[in-house]
């Protein structure tokens, strides 16, 4: 289940990615579901064809995202419980993501020895370790400042894991393993460019609030895949994630009503 939210997070902003932005933050809270017609409107508000957006909402249902029921000529959209399940679990890690993060001092460390000749396996469980917030030092070491998370990477056959909860030595600096183990200055331009597109934006009428609440929405789900979440206490004083935290939750609060109110008239 969090493969297909961390694809849909980081792919690209496909009509589907973002109908799925929809049902989450617009949909999730309606049992009562809404009509084929307030979805594709929705995703035409958002700059996508009413073709685009027709197929982006009959995929979904083809794959069991959405139930459709027949009422007159129209059709009545209603989460399924595997899409309902899907997006609460998007749901917590969206809105619980990016306060501030304690540390003990202890480092998680993993082993990794795959044969050189299942080259497939390696990449499926080195995307995972990369996934779950893991940070490589090169050959086949793993690191992550959440000794907690040890059991989310699952050994498969002939894969060997191996885990150690260590204390940095007098030898080296945090400094330098987290330089190592991930790419920060990438991550930094995302949140720059987050707080950027966001900052003093200012909607118009509730149509306006839904487009900026989604895009909102869209653009926060997923910095939980890529940002390995680092504690505070190990990260430059001027790290961009908190000012980006503040923002989203400021915008989301504010816009919340009338983009509320502007899906409800479509639905």
């Amino acid at each position: 289940m969090d493969d297909v939210l961390r694809r849909r997070s980081v792919g690209a902003p496909a009509a589907r990615s973002t109908l799925l932005t929809v049902l989450g933050e617009f949909l999730l809270p309606r049992p009562d579901g809404a009509w084929q017609e307030a979805l594709i409107a929705g995703l035409q508000l958002l700059g996508y064809t009413p073709s685009a957006a027709r197929q982006a909402v009959v995929r979904s249902t083809r794959e069991d995202w959405l139930a459709s029921e027949r009422v007159g000529r129209r059709s009545r959209m209603r989460l399924t419980p595997k899409s309902t399940d899907l997006l609460r679990v998007g749901a917590r890690r969206i809105y619980g993501f990016g306060g501030p993060v304690s540390w003990d001092g202890h480092w998680l460390l993993l082993v990794l020895r795959v044969p050189e000749q299942r080259r497939e396996l390696r990449h499926r469980l080195t995307t995972q370790l990369a996934w779950a917030g893991f940070g490589s030092l090169g050959g086949g070491l793993w690191i992550t400042p959440h000794v907690d998370r040890e059991g989310l990477v699952g050994a498969e056959e002939p894969a060997q894991l191996l885990t150690f909860r260590a204390e940095l030595g007098a030898l080296g600096d945090t400094e330098r393993v987290i330089d190592e183990a991930w790419d920060l200055d990438n991550l930094r331009e995302h949140y720059d460019q987050f707080i950027e597109d966001f900052t003093g934006l200012e909607p118009e009428d509730d149509g306006a609030a839904f487009a900026a609440q989604t895009a909102l929405v869209h653009a926060w789900r997923r910095f939980p895949f890529i940002d390995p979440d680092i504690p505070d206490d190990l990260l430059p004083d001027d790290w961009p994630r908190r000012r980006a935290h503040t923002l989203f939750q400021t915008c989301h609060s504010s816009w919340a009503p009338a983009a509320q109110r502007h899906f409800d008239e479509l639905a």
